[in-house]
């Protein structure tokens, strides 16, 4: 009788957790090309729309999911930014990640923060749901004149 090697089936969790990581790590580098990387061609991309702030707006392809964190730097100040992950679920392509985020918009001096949920698929090593969850009320306020 002879026996073949086992394997270890392909661990989707471990993966949708690395890319996850990378996209973390871009962000908070600021690396649009690497941003721009990670994003499928087309990508579910779910943030409330929101016409009193500029960088909250639909989406679908890589490079404009990309450029949303250059649209976000550029209408608020990244020195008052943060960001805080107080949980990063994974389960096979899915990551669920949830925290609080501040910020203060450039043109009006005004803050905002709250907490948020994102949800991020990964399929074939490159995002293809990004779903985020936020107090856009508060952002919208602080966008306000």
């Amino acid at each position: 009788m002879t026996t073949q090697p086992l394997t270890a089936p392909e661990n989707h969790g471990e993966r949708t957790r690395a890319v996850v990581e990378e996209f973390l790590a871009a962000r908070v580098a600021g690396d649009i090309g690497r941003l721009t990387e990670l994003f499928a061609d087309e990508v579910d991309w779910l943030l409330a729309d929101n016409p009193t702030v500029p960088w909250i707006r639909p989406r679908s392809t890589a490079a404009d999911c990309a450029a949303q964190l250059t649209e976000l730097l550029e209408h608020t100040v990244p020195e008052k930014a943060t960001a805080r992950v107080d949980a990063f679920l994974v389960d096979g392509a899915d990551a669920v990640l949830t925290g609080h985020l501040s910020g203060t918009v450039r043109a009006t001096g005004k803050s905002f923060e709250g907490p948020f949920a994102l949800r991020l698929t990964v399929e074939g090593g490159r995002i293809t749901r990004h779903h985020l969850y936020e107090d856009s009320l508060s952002i919208a306020a602080a966008c306000a004149p």
